[in-house]
Formats: structure tokens, C-alpha cells, sequence
């Protein structure tokens, strides 16, 4: 369930992970005084032995598919009940309408909204896209590197205007800079239309190709376009090959294991093509020379299950990062071109435990490794020679991501340097110099005082004694021991870490005396690979009590105060919140917001034609074969632990085109907590009618979305500038 919480820990614009708006209000009916009741039809699904009531799905759209193609064609009594579920959750936020004014205004007011990205050279032009001041969605456009004006390549905020939802996700020019692709969606599904364009002329080419993901790729001698095609059930399953600018199609891959997600690429020296399988434990690759762009795939190395390698192009061989014979934070070797298979590889970088491997990339003569030790990211820069540098950092919290160029013969590579207090930096770093150059730092307009803020970095210790990382962030003047509120947010899933990052959005509440922390648990990969093995399948538990464990040693160390906490998550974020709501001590937590929540984990993960169940078995297991798996997800599931106990508040948002986290997941989880659980709550549900996922698109439209969860949250403490405190 990749999904957009990188934007709350901070985009480039100071975003935050989106969530869902109120609908229309012409549309919606008058507001009820009451909560809405959901109508119980109970529905028993008896799997491995075991029998489950269901009494709310009803909810899931049998033609669910088609909704999120056609989102009016949702079945009118789901609709009803769910824009019930709108309006009255509108009745209780209407008096912090004024207050999410404010903090939009704030937030709005933290972003240069005239701004262009640090263009990326490529051979005779650099590329970079530019937000015109008002402008929700970029514009991309290149420059002649021996100078001359700017040129329009896409223009997303024209092709928006008269759209509910309009999104541009990949883009990619020709390496012969002729033609210009890209992937849009109009729904928020989730499933793209790509598109290319003659650069000369501005005029479409060739036929829209529907049903796409948006990976996809111009081979190097910009004859063909690759791309990877979803079935029916929005899973990616064949990748394809026309002709760039217009002919048939031809199947060069097609993947029959419904568990694998499926992509395409090119290696930066521009020598392959690469066709990537795979799932979070076992991935495998497949090879075509640039050369022979129309050849049939070779396989790099066949797949085994438990090992992940992903190989680079770099001195005349392939080097391949993996995790092969027990090598759990990674290691890298090195194979001939001709010699792929796992008998020739060659040791290049030992395994070192502690020393996680994230990413690896090349330039011609620079091998460079992204890597964390202590919980804390780095560069190492290669040569050919097998000399080696770190490019490292002195703040206690901070992050590092490698920035993607486009040029392979060069001794420049960039990265981005941040932290919670200090905005992004744009540094292109000469590999065998070491001179860096500064090219940008983020601009915030309204002012930012870097020495106003304390950002921490420290360790709690787990039930079981392992040290969880925390990061935190709050006013120099929010005294500890003070009792200020605090928003704790958590991932704990994928591997995916959440970095200590720069975010102008999270300082609405910091400046108001919040402290905002993360809680780095596991199932992430902050403390590197064994941390996430630790936090998946029948170890998933820990995320959920390392989460809870945080929170009662912020208290023990006076940076929160027992009630005055809330919890804060999104996708799979959401599935921890809601497993935290059910697990966490009386009294704990002051009310929990849920994003795009997935809390219906058996039925979620026993449905085969949902796109993301069979490739993330991995991940939670497989309660269709398994009954270890069963009972070890039942044990936490959300939507299945709801007790009769008394829940804080409860804030959840979800998206009708939602295809990775479907939006009867949330309404279920709303209406049981209000049917189990009577005594606690309120318990509100908003459901976005008109997007997906990733919630309203449109830079201004999130922040409007985000500075209503900021709203809820000071609703939920029971803040005097949000209206009246929310009580069952």
C-alpha cells in the first residue's frame, strides 16, 4: 500500500499526506442531529475453520471496480449513508471552520508559491518544473544549457481546470529530447492514461494508452516507449512496447504471479532496459540491451523467495545489492554482463550489520550507496579504484535522499539535505572534489527562525527492550513538564521509514505549543532490515506496542502528558492507529486521526481481486492457507477488535476512488465503533466522493485538507480556538 505519507513527514512544497474533503454540500442531505446508524445485515464468512460475522459489508460495492472508473455509479443507498456520514461530521467540525481558515492561511503562507524546482541537466538542455503564484499543479519546462528562454513542455494547471480530480504522476522526456510523456488520472484511482507529445510541434502522438501505471520508460535510443498494463483488477500484469510516437502494441513481459507488483526502467549509463518483479521479501529482474530495444527479455537472475537484489550498471559490470546469503542490512557484489546468475557474483561490499544498505546508483566512474548506521542516514561515494568517502552531517536528527539525475558521464551528483528545523538544501556535490555547491535552499516566505525550535532525537525502550527512535520537534519556549499536547505519528510498515524531515505544514501546531513526534517503530527500516523483519507478518504486534510504549515513555520523560495525546497515521499508518485505539491504556491517547485507513485487515487480505492483496501476503500473511496467519492478523485487526470500551474521539477520512485502501474500509470501522463501543467516540467518518488515496489534488486543496485534521486535533484536546470539545 504505497501511498503519500512521505507528504506529511514534508514534501518540497511543505505538504502533508492528504486526506479526504467534506462533498458537495448541494449534494449532501440536511445535517442530522445524531450520528448516522448504519443498517446491521449480518453476513457469516466461515475460512480455515473459523467463522466471522460481518455486519456491515453491505457497504462494499459489488461493482466497486466500475465506481472507481464511474464514481456516480455507486450504489445509491452506500451513498446515502455516506454522505450521511459527511454532513455529520461537517455538524461537528462547522465551528473550527473559522480556525481551519487560519491554519490554511498559515500553511499557504509558508510556501513560495512562484517557485521552480533546480533544473536537471541532460545533455544539451536541463529540465525543471515551475508553480506560476495562485497555480495548484506545476508546469514542466526545460532550458537550453547554452542559455535561451524557457520552453513548456506540459502545462498540468490548463489540462486541471473544469476537472473535480486531475493528476499528472510520472513524467519522462526522450533521451533524443523530442518527445515528452506522462501519466494522468482523472479519478484518483490510481490508473493512468499516458500520453506523449511531438516537444516541436506541442500535438499529441500516437493513441492515449489506457489502463497504465505510471511506470514507464523510452528506451535509450528513443524509438519505444515501455510501459507497465493493469488488468481489471488494477494490478499491474504485462509490460508493453509501442512504438514512440504511435503503432501496436507487443507484450515483452508478462507476470503470472498475481503476488508481484511489476515495473519498468532504464539503468543510468543507459546501456539496459530493466524489467523489475517483485514483492517486499523476493524480487527479480529482467534484462534487454539498449541495443536491441525490440530483443525478448533476459532474465538477471532467477527469483527465490526471501531475496531481494536490484543491480546497477557501473564500470563495465553489473553491481547488484542484495541480501543474499544471510546478508540482512545488504551487501553489494559484482557480476559480468554476461554472467549473471548468482554463481558469478562477486563480493564487492561485505555485509556489515548495523550498516543498512538502502540504494545504490552510479555515475561513470562513482559507485554511491545510500546507507544508515545508528538510526541515521549517510552517503559513501566508490570510485573504481574501491576508494571510499562518507558525506555525512552533524544534527542530531536530519535527512538525506538522493536526488535523480539524468546524466551518467559526469563527476556531479545531487542530494537533499533537511531537517526539522532546517528546509531543504539542494546540493550538487562534486564526487572527486568534494566540493559541494549549494543550489537551493527552501523558501519560506512568511519567515523561518530556525533557533525558535528544539529538535530531539533519543530512544525508548520497548516492552521487550528493544530502543525505539523518536524524533521530535517543538518551540524552545514549549517548556517539558509543561503539559502541552502532542501529535505522535507513525508508519511501521514496507520497510519504509519515516525520516526526520522538514515540514512547514506540522508548525501550525508546533507554533501553537505542540510538540510533534515520530515514532520510528518497527516494520520501518529506520534502524535498517532487521528492524522491519521484526515489524511484518507474525511480528507485526511490535509496531503496534512499540507505538504505545512511545507514548508512555514521552510521558515518563515529562515531552507529553497521559490525555493530551494524539495519534496520527495514514494507510497503513491508519492500521496502526487503529490497532493503538483498541490496544492503548485507558486514558492514554485524547483521540486518534486515521487517514485512508486500512482496518479491515482479514477481509482486505482474503479478497484476491482487491490489486494489492496477493503481492502483500509478504507483508501481513495469508489468511486463505494460513491459519497462523489468520489468528496472528485477527489478533490486531482494527475492524475486528472493537470492544465495548471508551474510545477517545475518532477522526477517519477515506477516498470513493480509492483503490488501495477502498472506502468501505473506513465507514465499516465508524459503524462498529459506534455500534460496539456506545460510550466513547464521537466517532466521525468523512468520506472524499470525489478522489482517491492520496485525497484532493492540487497543492492549496491538501493544505485545506491538512489544516482540517490540525483542527480536529485541537478540537480533540479540547483547545478553546476549535469550539466546543468533543465528548460521546
Amino acid at each position: 500500500m504505497i501511498d503519500r505519507r512521505q507528504l506529511l513527514a514534508g514534501s518540497a512544497a511543505g505538504l502533508a499526506l492528504a486526506s479526504a474533503t467534506p462533498a458537495r454540500a448541494a449534494t449532501a442531505p440536511a445535517i442530522a442531529p445524531e450520528a448516522p446508524k448504519a443498517a446491521k445485515v449480518p453476513k457469516l464468512i466461515t475460512q480455515l475453520g473459523r467463522t466471522r460475522s460481518d455486519e456491515y459489508q453491505w457497504m462494499k460495492d459489488d461493482a466497486w471496480q466500475k465506481v472507481l472508473r464511474e464514481p456516480a455509479a455507486l450504489r445509491a443507498d452506500i451513498r446515502e449513508h455516506l454522505l450521511r456520514e459527511n454532513a455529520y461530521h461537517d455538524a461537528l467540525m462547522a465551528d473550527t471552520k473559522a480556525l481551519q481558515e487560519r491554519i490554511y492561511q498559515e500553511m499557504k503562507g509558508r510556501i513560495k508559491e512562484d517557485d521552480d524546482s533546480v533544473p536537471v541537466p541532460d545533455g544539451a538542455y536541463a529540465y525543471f518544473t515551475r508553480y506560476a503564484k495562485g497555480a495548484q499543479h506545476p508546469v514542466y519546462a526545460r532550458t537550453p544549457r547554452k542559455g535561451g528562454p524557457a520552453q513548456v513542455l506540459l502545462d498540468v494547471e490548463a489540462l486541471s481546470r473544469g476537472k473535480t480530480f486531475y493528476e499528472v504522476g510520472e513524467t519522462a522526456h526522450s533521451p533524443d529530447h523530442r518527445l515528452f510523456a506522462y501519466a494522468e488520472d482523472d479519478t484518483g484511482a490510481g490508473s493512468y492514461r499516458l500520453r506523449v507529445k511531438d516537444i516541436a510541434t506541442g500535438r499529441l502522438v500516437g493513441q492515449p494508452i489506457e489502463k497504465a501505471s505510471d511506470s514507464f520508460v523510452f528506451s535509450p535510443d528513443s524509438r519505444y516507449l515501455f510501459w507497465t498494463l493493469q488488468d481489471g483488477n488494477q494490478r499491474p500484469v504485462k509490460v508493453m512496447r509501442r512504438p514512440a510516437r504511435g503503432g501496436a502494441d507487443e507484450v515483452v513481459y508478462e507476470e503470472k504471479d498475481p503476488g508481484m507488483f511489476l515495473w519498468v526502467g532504464t539503468t543510468s549509463s543507459r546501456q539496459f532496459i530493466l524489467i523489475g518483479v517483485g514483492n517486499q521479501e523476493t524480487r527479480e529482474y529482467h534484462v534487454i540491451a539498449a541495443s536491441e530495444p525490440t530483443a525478448s527479455p533476459r532474465v538477471f537472475a532467477v527469483r527465490r523467495k526471501g531475496e531481494l537484489y536490484t543491480p546497477v550498471d557501473f564500470d563495465g559490470a553489473w553491481h547488484v545489492l542484495t541480501n543474499a546469503d544471510g546478508a540482512v542490512d545488504f551487501k553489494v557484489v559484482r557480476a559480468a554482463h554476461g554472467a549473471t546468475e548468482r554463481a558469478g557474483w562477486k563480493e564487492v561490499v561485505p555485509h556489515q550489520p548495523g550498516r543498512y544498505i538502502e540504494g545504490l546508483a552510479a555515475l561513470k566512474n562513482h559507485l554511491i550507496r545510500l546507507e544508515r548506521a545508528n538510526a541515521l542516514p549517510r552517503i559513501a561515494i566508490r570510485d573504481r579504484a574501491g576508494q571510499e568517502h562518507l558525506i555525512e552531517q552533524d544534527e542530531a536528527a536530519y535527512a538525506l535522499a538522493l536526488s535523480e539525475g539524468h546524466e551518467f558521464d559526469t563527476t556531479v551528483m545531487r542530494y537533499v539535505y533537511q531537517s526539522p528545523t532546517t528546509p531543504r538544501q539542494w546540493i550538487d556535490y562534486d564526487v572527486g572534489t568534494k566540493k559541494r555547491t549549494l543550489r537551493k535552499t527552501q523558501q519560506v516566505p512568511s519567515g523561518h527562525d530556525a533557533t525558535r525550535y528544539v529538535a530531539e532525537r533519543f530512544f525508548i525502550k520497548a516492552r521487550d527492550g528493544a530502543e525505539v527512535p523518536v524524533t521530535t520537534l517543538r518551540l524552545k519556549s514549549t517548556a517539558r513538564n509543561s503539559g502541552a499536547p502532542v501529535m505522535l505519528y507513525g508508519y511501521g510498515s514496507y520497510g519504509s521509514g519515516m525520516e526526520a524531515t522538514f515540514s512547514t505544514t506540522r508548525l501550525s501546531l508546533v507554533d501553537r505549543g505542540w510538540v510533534w513526534a515520530i515514532a520510528h517503530v518497527r516494520g520501518g527500516d529506520e534502524k535498517g532490515r532487521g528492524w522491519f523483519e521484526d515489524g511484518r507478518k507474525k511480528k507485526k504486534v511490535n509496531t503496534f506496542t512499540d507505538f504505545i510504549a512511545v507514548a508512555e515513555g514521552l510521558v515518563a520523560r515529562g515531552d507529553a502528558q497521559r490525555g493530551r495525546i494524539v495519534s496520527y497515521g495514514g494507510s497503513a499508518g491508519g492500521l496502526l492507529v487503529g490497532a493503538v485505539a483498541n490496544m492503548a491504556p485507558d486514558g492514554l491517547f485524547a483521540g486518534h486521526i486515521a487517514q485512508v485507513p486500512f482496518v479491515d485487515l482479514i477481509n482486505t487480505m482474503s479478497d484476491t481481486s482487491l490489486p494489492l492483496t496477493p503481492p502483500e501476503w509478504p507483508e501481513w500473511g495469508n489468511p486463505l492457507e494460513s491459519a497462523d496467519d489468520y489468528d496472528t492478523m485477527w489478533a490486531y485487526s482494527p475492524y475486528d477488535q472493537v470492544a465495548d470500551k471508551p474510545y477517545p474521539p475518532i477522526f477517519a477520512y477515506g477516498g470513493l476512488t480509492d483503490s488501495r485502501v477502498t472506502y468501505w474500509e473506513p465507514a465499516k470501522w465508524i459503524a462498529r465503533m459506534r455500534d460496539r463501543a456506545p460510550k466513547g467516540g464521537p466517532y466521525l467518518l468523512n468520506i472524499n466522493m470525489d478522489a482517491g488515496h492520496g485525497g484532493a489534488s492540487g497543492r492549496f486543496n491538501q493544505l485545506k485538507e491538512l489544516a482540517r485534521d490540525f483542527a480536529a486535533a485541537l478540537k480533540i484536546v479540547g483547545d478553546k480556538s476549535a469550539g466546543a470539545p468533543l465528548k460521546p
